[in-house]
């Protein structure tokens, strides 16, 4: 089993920078790969990005914030994290990070979500 805690949402003015991190517990952090997705009420929730396991050489984005945002991990520290600037009134959401530890893009635990509101 392994348990997610994201924490570091919160207010912004547009064109702003946060950080979320995501704090995992369990063994198979390295293992697994990480993604970090969105949702705003009403909407389905949406990729937002990806990183591969073990030394996260690969990532992948969202077009949306492709170039804004930077998705990192820390094995010593079973975290992961997101790195937002330039941030936009439609960044706004709740943010959830998500494992995937077969790497086979099925995300089987998630944490209880970040809020992050970017004002304009």
């Amino acid at each position: 089993q392994v348990q997610l805690v994201e924490s570091g949402g919160g207010l912004v003015q547009a064109g702003g920078s946060l950080r979320l991190s995501c704090a995992a517990s369990g063994r198979t952090f390295s293992t697994s790969a990480m993604g970090w997705f969105r949702q705003v009420p009403g909407k389905e929730r949406e990729f937002v990005a990806r990183i591969s396991s073990w030394s996260g050489r690969n990532t992948n984005y969202a077009d949306s914030v492709k170039g804004r945002f930077t998705i990192s991990r820390d094995n010593a520290k079973n975290t992961v994290y997101l790195q937002m600037n330039s941030l936009k009134p439609e960044d706004t959401a709740v943010y959830y990070c998500a494992a995937d530890p077969n790497s086979d893009y099925v995300y089987h635990y998630w944490g209880q979500g970040t809020q992050v509101t970017v004002s304009s």
